[in-house]
């Protein structure tokens, strides 16, 4: 067995550990730890595969960022996991049949794969000239495809819009902060000067 086939089992062996890890640990804090482990591992066989920038992207966005932004929700977040739990044991019955339907339309869609013509020269030269995996990436994101990139992006903005706005919540019983009467005061009337004589207090 080559250096490149053992790092290869090896990758792939901690991907599917870590994901299965991640569904069955009863520990959250557990479960997101083994959600990174996953994340690095898969960063690792895209780095086998040559595909070095979606690694990087990989191990950024999703270990630096998302990974890391489940755990600080998980461990400040007072929640009873056990009561949280009793609750999703009543849909488990439902959830299964979805996840047998999910299963067999997989099943059925890997069934009739198939590669059309032409496709393994595609696959191996898909940027003409000696254009670096990154840069060839750029090209098409930011020169051929420059308007779905905006659009996606523009998506991206109005549902995080939307999101806060559905979960913004104005609560009556604290006090909030007024920047424009604070802006439109005037200091002649929201100050007082006060004469204090030596030796009294206010």
């Amino acid at each position: 067995m080559t250096v490149a086939a053992f790092v290869f089992y090896a990758f792939s062996v901690s991907t599917i550990l870590g994901g299965l890890m991640t569904v069955v640990s009863r520990n959250p804090v557990h479960s997101v730890l083994w959600l990174i482990l996953a994340f690095l591992s898969a960063a690792g066989l895209f780095v086998l595969l040559g595909a070095e920038f979606v690694a990087m992207l990989l191990m950024i966005v999703y270990v630096g960022a998302v990974a890391v932004l489940f755990l600080f929700v998980v461990m400040m977040l007072d929640i009873d996991f056990a009561a949280l739990k009793a609750e999703m044991a009543r849909y488990m019955p439902l959830a299964l049949l979805i996840g047998v339907i999910l299963i067999m339309q997989l099943m059925m869609a890997f069934g009739v794969w198939g590669f059309s013509e032409g496709a393994d020269a595609r696959l191996a030269a898909p940027i003409s000239g000696d254009v670096q995996n990154t840069a060839g990436l750029g090209q098409l994101i930011y020169d051929k495809y420059i308007m779905l990139f905006q659009l996606a992006g523009l998506i991206l903005l109005v549902a995080m819009i939307g999101a806060i706005v559905l979960t913004l919540r104005h609560r009556q019983d604290i006090k909030r902060q007024d920047i424009l009467a604070q802006m439109y005061r005037d200091p002649a009337k929201a100050m007082e000067l006060k004469d204090v004589k030596p030796g009294q207090g206010l």
